[in-house]
């Protein structure tokens, strides 16, 4: 019964999803106009981990460098803490957050202007506010195609390469956008003989520019940025699904196989989605595009009414009308190519052929005019849609092998724990190479992607959640994984800076940048560990990824849910629904 619901609100989104958007909320929000007082700044999905609203005494919306560094010169005069917001602030953690009720907020927003575009040396500055989706588009104008990018194409530039975005790709330089930087303005604070503030420009072969192609926005505001871009090209895009046998053997190659190559892996249904995807001729015949229905504007009526469903469905442990429901979705978007066509309209066979900037990102429902009574971005707070964790760790290939064997061993232990991550299109495994920038991947390695069900009420147990908690547990702790700095909770962050090899030079630079820590918060004290931890022990700690339990009050006991070791991985600890 609850299976056919989701399917009935499935179909209804299916069918609508092509009309008009309300683009999100904008991050920052003050009681005065110009940003003047008492603002607060949030990300797309409305809520950080840990639940809080992150206050700033104003905010500063500069249009141009001049006046960027006049927003800048003013917070270090002050001494005040200073944090950068983007136009749509689509990370997770609280990067964006300055800190106290005292500090600043300045928005790249309105800083999203092409500079220049030199197409004979295939170079493009453009400011860091500028969306990608308007990049790529820019750039496809003078014949050229940024090679690589992430697939949600409401990111900023600045943004994405703050928290090293990318896409999947062994390849050449590989799929992450910084990898194509080639020079940086960045305006920092600066002594008082200075005005406080400085524009420093950086350019190919500049060490400082290995630490600021990543920077977690902790080194000053980044002004403009410079690509190498390449000439336009033409992608072949063909999903397959098979079975998930030979999963551990095929993710060590496929990334040399297929130049955008990735897998989907729908654990539960014991299937992978395979993504060959590689260049062709420009004069192959298709003008395909990458319309993804996840991220389309979907009727919002339709997402309140199937996020009421997922919350029942997520309060049934026995998870069998979820996974029917998971099964359903897979199925759907299997239909309708996950919204791939042929020729921006249908979809008629694979291969899909198309140009580059049609191809690699999409994104549809930020762009459109305001209509959210209708339809809305599917993860918009305003209408209490779908709300979600993100999850995103990145393996060493080397290892990739032994933790695919691990991921099925506890599958095997509970297979319906895993349709949460099936009903959300499954588990997206990318490429990504090993890179010069400070804060990058020191080797190569595939980032597992998971994205599952999160409560709107705090604290709130879900039944499976000991499960993913233990796979991210043995993926941080027993095979030195990664994670994603614009993704994770709390605990994750927990030791982190230590896998990187060049973080000391990354420091270094950050001292030499900003030596009286204006562009620093507690919370990016914490991650690169300078001070403090991430980690906040309290009640229910455990629910909300804030700690990792050390006893049973950093679950739910009243509910049923208790501290225990991980069924494969028995080093983690693991808030189970298993009552004393």
């Amino acid at each position: 019964m609850e299976g056919g619901r989701v399917l009935m609100v499935l179909l209804l989104w299916l069918l609508v999803s092509l009309a008009g958007s309300s683009p999100p909320p904008e991050p920052v929000v003050c009681d005065y106009a110009y940003g003047t007082s008492g603002c607060t700044v949030s990300n797309a999905y409305g809520s950080f981990p840990d639940h809080t609203v992150c206050r700033a005494a104003d905010a500063t919306f500069p249009r141009t460098e001049e006046e960027l560094v006049a927003a800048v010169a003013a917070a270090a005069a002050a001494k005040r803490k200073v944090k950068v917001a983007t136009k749509h602030s689509h990370s997770f953690p609280k990067l964006a957050c300055p800190g106290g009720n005292d500090g600043a907020i300045i928005s790249t927003a309105r800083l999203n202007r092409t500079v220049s575009v030199d197409a004979a040396k295939g170079l493009m500055t453009v400011e860091s506010g500028m969306v990608l989706r308007d990049l790529i588009q820019a750039a496809a104008q003078a014949g050229l195609a940024l090679p690589h990018s992430p697939y949600w194409s409401g990111l900023t530039i600045g943004g994405l390469l703050a928290t090293g975005a990318h896409g999947s790709s062994l390849k050449g330089k590989g799929g992450a956008v910084h990898e194509y930087v080639v020079g940086m303005r960045i305006v920092t604070p600066a002594p008082a003989s200075q005005g406080f503030a400085v524009v420093r420009e950086l350019r190919a072969h500049d060490p400082d520019l290995d630490a600021a192609k990543v920077s977690l926005g902790v080194l000053g505001v980044v002004s403009q940025v410079t690509l190498a871009l390449q000439p336009m090209f033409k992608r072949s895009v063909t999903f397959v699904t098979c079975d998930d046998s030979d999963l551990a053997e095929q993710a060590t190659k496929w990334g040399n196989l297929h130049e955008f190559g990735d897998m989907a892996w729908l654990p539960e249904q014991r299937k992978v989605i395979y993504r060959k995807d590689d260049r062709v001729a420009i004069t192959s015949a298709g003008d395909g595009l990458n319309n993804y229905i996840a991220f389309r504007s979907n009727p919002t009526a339709a997402l309140m009414a199937a996020r009421v469903t997922e919350e029942l469905l997520e309060k049934n442990a026995s998870a069998i009308a979820r996974c029917k429901a998971a099964h359903k979705m897979v199925s759907s978007f299997e239909t309708v190519a996950y919204g791939f066509t042929n020729n921006g309209h249908l979809f008629t066979g694979y291969p899909v052929v198309g140009f580059q900037h049609r191809i690699q990102a999409s994104g549809a429902c930020v762009g459109s005019p305001e209509d959210m009574l209708l339809t809305s971005c599917p993860w918009d707070p305003r209408t209490r849609g779908l709300h979600f964790y993100s999850n995103a760790y990145s393996i060493a290939l080397s290892k990739v092998s032994a933790f695919i064997a691990d991921m099925k061993q506890l599958r095997e232990r509970n297979p319906l724990a895993f349709c949460g991550i099936d009903a959300k299109m499954g588990m997206l495994l990318r490429y990504v190479k090993a890179s010069s920038a400070y804060l990058g991947k020191s080797e190569d390695s595939i980032d597992f992607d998971i994205t599952y069900y999160r409560s709107y009420t705090r604290g709130e147990p879900s039944p499976h959640s000991d499960v993913l908690d233990e796979l991210q547990q043995m993926a941080l702790r027993k095979y030195g994984a990664i994670p994603h700095w614009g993704k994770n909770r709390n605990f994750a962050f927990e030791g982190a800076i230590d896998k990187y090899p060049k973080a000391d030079k990354f420091l270094e630079v950050k001292g030499r940048y900003d030596p009286d820590g204006i562009f620093s918060s507690e919370w990016s004290d914490q991650v690169l560990g300078i001070s403090g931890s991430p980690i906040i022990v309290e009640k229910g700690c455990a629910i909300e990824g804030l700690c990792i339990c050390s006893e049973h009050l950093h679950c739910a006991p009243e509910k049923g849910y208790y501290c225990r070791p991980g069924k494969v991985y028995t080093e983690a600890r693991v808030c189970s629904f298993q009552p004393i």
